[in-house]
């Protein structure tokens, strides 16, 4: 690797090369539970030309290429399972224009969630896309983000106008355009997004946002049990209440955000809701969904307007990961995350409970419910050969019962290393559809190799 590493010094700068060890470790795993491995050179470059430079040797040489955001994806998406290159896309971070009138903004890979609304909050505008993690979004277009406002403004494949994507061979391209719709040619945005850097790297996105709401509701109910509580949810989404956010977190999960925060929230199975609207339309929403929670056995539910309350109210549901991980030192967070029919739910999650219940790994339940997205957390020790088997075989078998109901063996997380092996059984004679488009994009394989096809 030593003449290309020198090759690439002739087609960057040399403070854009690094084979620093330290340098060389960050870019080995992300935070998922999936084992590191070290690439052979970590490359900045500075914008496309650059990019498509890089990608281009590479493909010439056979050398594996791994784009890089912050690594803070859950599915081993960034791990050079080859080595080769990792592509860190941190310097491409600048906001490049925002058109507040067409409700767009076009932003470099390496602009993160929060950077991004800080400049549009100036507007009066919104990113609407909250994965938790401060991710890229970049990395968020690449695994197809949803997270807690997916019910009402929809996921990261319903944002993006258009991309600006580097192609195995060297070769720019966009794949939409400025232009609310288009009927024009195959929607190559929705074949990138979600494609894991698979077919190519994003150098520039062109996003949907929103107008900041002139209100923001927050509320948190808790239930008697899990179904009272997805009865709720399934109330409130039939009964047409534009709710932006409705989250689910267990009993066993409200716990540990008690030890974590110091709180004494009910150890009840809670809702945690959110409204965005104006003053009146918000009142008459909310109280409708009163109604419904309290038919349904609700037995203690609050509401809050003032952002310093909201956030306060939010705090459980936002620091539940971070809960888990303190409550267990020295083991890996293991996350599942499928997604199955909203009927579905409540039968998926009362049959995942029970295999928690069953087994000796610790674990949890979350879920952004009302669309069907549902996360078991465990807390599992790496060192321990059997328990490492026993949370795999029950995630193994979450998944096989959300297929078996017509769902999906990852609602956001992505495929990466850990959903590879369910592809063909999701998604059986169009799984070769997608190798055959793999092949045709990438005929070397050096994008991204080892994640989303397993062969």
């Amino acid at each position: 690797m030593k003449e290309h590493i020198e090759q690439l010094r002739s087609i960057l700068s040399a403070g854009q090369i690094s084979v620093n060890e330290t340098i060389l470790e960050q870019h080995s795993h992300d935070e998922s539970y999936h084992a590191p491995r070290l690439p052979d050179v970590v490359v900045y470059p500075r914008n496309a030309l650059e990019t498509s430079a890089v990608v281009r040797y590479a493909n010439e040489q056979g050398i594996p290429i791994i784009p890089f955001g912050l690594g803070s994806s859950l599915e081993g998406h960034v791990v050079p399972v080859n080595g080769g290159i990792s592509l860190d896309l941190s310097l491409m971070n600048k906001v490049l224009e925002i058109s507040a009138g067409d409700f767009l903004v076009k932003v470099q890979p390496g602009v993160t969630r929060t950077q991004l609304n800080k400049e549009l909050k100036k507007y009066g505008l919104f990113f609407s896309v909250d994965p938790g993690a401060d991710a890229t979004l970049g990395g968020m277009a690449a695994t197809n983000a949803s997270g807690t406002t997916s019910v009402k403004y929809g996921i990261m494949r319903d944002q993006v106008r258009d991309l600006e994507v580097v192609l195995a061979n060297g070769e720019i391209i966009h794949t939409g355009s400025s232009a609310a719709k288009s009927s024009s040619g195959i929607h190559l945005n929705g074949l990138f997004v979600g494609s894991e850097g698979t077919l190519g790297v994003f150098t520039e996105l062109t996003l949907k946002v929103y107008g900041i709401p002139e209100v923001t509701m927050a509320g948190r109910a808790s239930f008697p049990t899990v179904e009272a509580a997805v009865a709720a949810v399934n109330g409130i989404m039939v009964a047409g209440i534009p709710i932006a956010r409705i989250e689910l977190v267990d009993s066993e999960s409200m716990k540990k955000v008690n030890q974590f925060l110091d709180k004494s929230y009910d150890v009840k199975p809670t809702l945690f809701l959110e409204f965005h609207g104006n003053a009146a339309g918000l009142e008459q929403d909310v109280t409708f969904a009163k109604e419904i929670v309290r038919d349904l056995g609700c037995e203690d539910i609050q509401f809050e307007t003032d952002s310093k309350a909201r956030n306060e109210l939010w705090e459980a549901r936002h620091n539940l990961a971070y809960a888990f991980i303190h409550s267990a030192p020295g083991k890996k967070l293991m996350v599942t995350d499928v997604s199955v029919p909203l009927n579905e739910l409540s039968h998926a999650i009362l049959d995942s409970r029970e295999k928690i219940e069953q087994s000796k790994v610790e674990g949890a339940i979350v879920g952004h419910v009302g669309d069907g997205n549902y996360h078991v957390l465990f807390m599992v020790d790496l060192s321990n050969p059997e328990e490492v088997v026993e949370a795999k075989r029950i995630n193994e078998e979450i998944v096989e019962y959300a297929l078996t109901k017509g769902g999906t063996c990852t609602g956001e997380h992505g495929v990466g290393l850990g959903k590879r092996k369910y592809q063909r059984r999701e998604h059986g004679t169009a799984y070769e559809v997608m190798k055959t488009i793999k092949q045709a994009l990438d005929p070397k394989g050096i994008m991204n190799p080892g994640k989303v096809f397993e062969d």
